[in-house]
């Protein structure tokens, strides 16, 4: 088992060691230059998120889901990607799922020892019943928390493939893992706190998976999220304005389509650029999934 004093996170950043003694201004300024490797160590593990990506397309395709699982600052970021997945994209609830050591009573605060419990990250995997269609990605700045072990455990029993976002090198969960992407942002500001660079390095990441997920499913047309769920008054002037920029018709044509589609701008759009009837389009939508992929079967 690797020491808790050789991992990369846990190390004291030579760079911040009078950070108490700076002025408030001095202070922002070195974690800003501190900030600024973020995206570089982030460039260089795209590979390995490009796998990761088409794992998940592949799992949703297939009828199964994404589920994250974390503890602490790790946890809570899984928990807010696959949250934000379900309006933006308008996907079911559950086709991006997250596990967090404590349940949600470690969504508002610090729940101990849970993150240690291995058991009960089997139980907790056992009780969202993944299976063999689902892909699981582990988060942990460490690369080693329990929890996260017991959630692979399962999966691994149940034939799921893993992967691991991680901020070490050689992390001790690589052995139950099919992917490991080690996003190596070094030593914290604060020793320790990786809710710091390692939980900004681990929210882009997640970022790039379900946003580029979303692309190849289909959710996107051009740059607009035309799956976006119509819920209140601001989301359908976002709607309608979406199928304006993506078509070129006018407010008052957005606004007709939009209300044939049943409040589905992708829908809407396919049957504006197509001319083709509701049910025509629908259907051409549930074979082909994305608007470019319809109008090549027109």
């Amino acid at each position: 088992m690797r020491k808790f004093a050789t991992l990369e996170t846990e190390m004291v950043n030579p760079k911040t060691t009078d950070i108490d003694s700076l002025g408030t201004y001095e202070i922002l300024k070195v974690i800003n230059n501190e900030d600024k490797k973020i995206t570089k160590a982030v460039e260089q593990v795209l590979d390995k998120v490009a796998i990761v990506v088409e794992h998940c397309v592949n799992a949703i395709k297939n009828g199964g889901r994404v589920i994250y699982a974390g503890a602490g600052t790790s946890g809570r970021i899984g928990f807010l990607d696959a949250a934000e997945v379900v309006p933006t994209f308008g996907v079911p609830e559950g086709i991006f799922t997250a596990l967090i050591a404590g349940g949600d009573e470690a969504l508002k605060r610090s729940v101990e020892a849970v993150e240690d419990d291995v058991l009960l990250g089997e139980s907790d995997a056992k009780k969202i019943g993944v299976n063999s269609k689902d892909f699981v990605i582990g988060i942990t700045a460490s690369g080693r928390t329990p929890y996260v072990r017991g959630v692979f455990n399962f999966a691994k029993s149940q034939g799921s493939s893993t992967a691991l976002i991680c901020n070490v090198s050689n992390p001790e969960l690589q052995d139950v893992s099919d992917i490991v992407i080690s996003i190596l942002t070094g030593p914290e500001v604060i020793a320790g706190s990786t809710r710091m660079k390692a939980g900004t390095s681990q929210k882009m990441v997640l970022n790039m998976i379900s946003t580029a997920t979303m692309i190849k499913l289909g959710k996107v047309y051009k740059n607009y999220m035309v799956d976006v769920l119509v819920l209140n008054e601001k989301l359908k002037e976002r709607a309608k304005r979406i199928i304006m920029e993506s078509t070129g018709v006018s407010y008052e044509t957005a606004s007709q389509y939009l209300e044939k589609a049943g409040n589905k701008p992708k829908l809407a759009i396919l049957m504006i650029l197509t001319g083709k009837d509701f049910d025509t389009c629908q259907k051409l939508l549930e074979e082909h999934w994305s608007v470019n992929e319809a109008l090549k079967h027109i």
